[in-house]
């Protein structure tokens, strides 16, 4: 095989993919998502530029490839299940990916998907739909027995819709105004609020 094909099975590979990643990740960190190209994340990366399409069709798939490995990072839908932390460990979690320096991307792509109705919003739309299913797995793992599972299920799911939009706001509100709120603090009480009120939310379907 030539150098030329053992190349481009090289730049098809997982390294090749993750080089990718971190290079785009860097770059919409600094220059925002509109000003970068393809061009520059080849450059950056040392991929060439026609093999990164290859792995993530286009600009607007790679952006929403790099926010989800972001976030998985530090909360991984597969984590809820039974064998799971407090939630307020899970929160403090996604602190530390507020806090990594490169969490606006959550915004950046918000900004893409609320502007289109394209790749990016059916997108955001199923990023944001694994991100409560995840709320949702993590809740049930905390289902008490004797709970009718149908009318468990549609609370379940809007408690994660609840607490998915809380986390994002207190998000915003901390890359906004870091001075004034303390995230740590605000994720703790949310986590308050939601563990202290866990035994209302099945009460009246419990033995049903």
């Amino acid at each position: 095989m030539g150098s030329v094909g053992r190349r481009r099975i090289d730049e098809i590979g997982e390294e090749s993919r993750r080089r990718i990643l971190d290079a785009a990740e860097e770059l919409f960190a600094e220059q925002g998502f509109g000003r970068t190209s393809f061009v520059d994340v080849a450059e950056r990366s040392g991929i060439s530029r026609g093999s990164i399409p290859w792995h993530f069709k286009n600009k607007d798939g790679l952006l929403m490839a790099v926010l989800g490995r972001a976030v998985d990072r530090y909360m991984r839908p597969e984590q809820y299940d039974k064998s799971l932390p407090t939630l307020v460990t899970l929160l403090l979690g996604y602190a530390r990916w507020v806090r990594s320096g490169n969490s606006a991307l959550m915004f950046m792509v918000l900004t893409e998907a609320m502007s289109s109705t394209g790749a990016v919003h059916s997108q955001y739309r199923e990023f944001l739909d694994q991100r409560r299913h995840g709320v949702e797995l993590w809740l049930r793992a905390q289902r008490p027995d004797g709970v009718d599972p149908t009318v468990a299920a549609e609370r379940e799911r809007a408690v994660a819709v609840a607490l998915t939009g809380a986390l994002i706001g207190i998000h915003l509100q901390c890359l906004v105004d870091p001075d004034r709120v303390h995230l740590e603090a605000a994720l703790q009480s949310l986590a308050t609020l939601v563990d202290t009120n866990l035994t209302d939310l099945w009460g009246e379907s419990a033995g049903s």
